[in-house]
């Protein structure tokens, strides 16, 4: 089951179930959830999604509303080096800190950071932008936990950490300046309840950067190459962390590209995750 937030021609906002390239619109007048978020609280969210389908209400088709990012006031965390290649990856950008991401994959503790607040998070069909200051920016495709407050995965949605990794490679300190800025994080289409995921090893996560419409870069990866269980990146989040509206957390990345490639302004990212469907962005630069 996919929850998706959505704006209609008529300038209407709306909460709904997507089924065959169709939403169909869920009831909120006078009913006990309002928002996605409480839906999401609720003991059992995929039957109080049941209860408030609107069956006097036509389905709308996706192409003529507009998907907004699928959440509320949760804040967006990040976890890095939870795969082998990752690891690879930022050891790459930086001899001198080859050791501190070699020591963080093997660790019991996970790197957590935080990465956007709900506000600045881009949806579906939005642009996702590059820094100034950067002259090597990537997408990092990502499988999203979506986190209710007592600490339980209650969805899954996709996720693109894009990072500035000449920034990040100079000094890990700079990570927060190679992580957060406008427009640095997306969220979508949708959220998928766990029940309609697949397992990990067919959980098949693809990226696709497409250049003047031809590819410019692709890869893939499953959630199985994860190396620390979901459950456990969630656990040492919400150690002295409380998170009242719940809170979704990127798991890392697996497709990392080679050192050659740089995201330019007027690609379109494509992230696909089997079970929930594809995230897409242009990408831009602030003039």
């Amino acid at each position: 089951m996919n929850l998706a937030k959505y704006l209609t021609r008529q300038g209407k906002t709306g909460l709904g179930v997507v089924d065959d390239e169709r939403i169909r619109p869920l009831s909120l007048a006078a009913g006990q959830f309002q928002t996605l978020t409480e839906i999401l609280e609720a003991d059992d969210p995929a039957d109080a999604v049941r209860f408030m389908l609107d069956g006097s209400a036509a389905p709308l088709a996706l192409s003529d509303v507009t998907l907004l990012p699928p959440i509320d006031d949760q804040e967006v965390w990040a976890a890095g080096v939870t795969y082998k290649r990752s690891k690879a990856a930022r050891m790459e950008e930086s001899v001198s800190s080859a050791t501190v991401y070699d020591l963080v994959y093997k660790a019991d503790r996970p790197e957590l950071f935080f990465k956007s607040t709900a506000a600045k998070v881009v949806g579906h069909d939005k642009p996702v932008r590059i820094r100034k200051d950067s002259q090597w920016n990537v997408p990092e495709p990502e499988l999203a936990l979506v986190i209710d407050r007592r600490g339980q995965i209650v969805g899954y949605t996709i996720g693109n950490d894009m990072s500035s990794r000449d920034i990040e490679g100079e000094n890990p300190l700079y990570l927060p300046q190679a992580k957060v800025y406008d427009g640095s994080c997306a969220l979508g289409p949708w959220v998928t309840l766990p029940a309609s995921m697949p397992s990990p090893e067919k959980t098949e996560i693809r990226l696709a950067v497409l250049r003047a419409g031809s590819i410019a870069f692709e890869g893939k990866t499953t959630a199985a190459e994860i190396a620390r269980p979901l459950p456990s990146l969630v656990e040492w989040l919400y150690r002295e962390n409380t998170f009242q509206n719940g809170a979704v957390l990127l798991t890392g990345t697996g497709i990392v590209p080679d050192k050659e490639f740089t995201l330019l302004p007027g690609d379109v990212v494509n992230i696909s995750i089997a079970g929930i469907g594809t995230l897409a962005n242009s990408v831009v630069q602030r003039k």
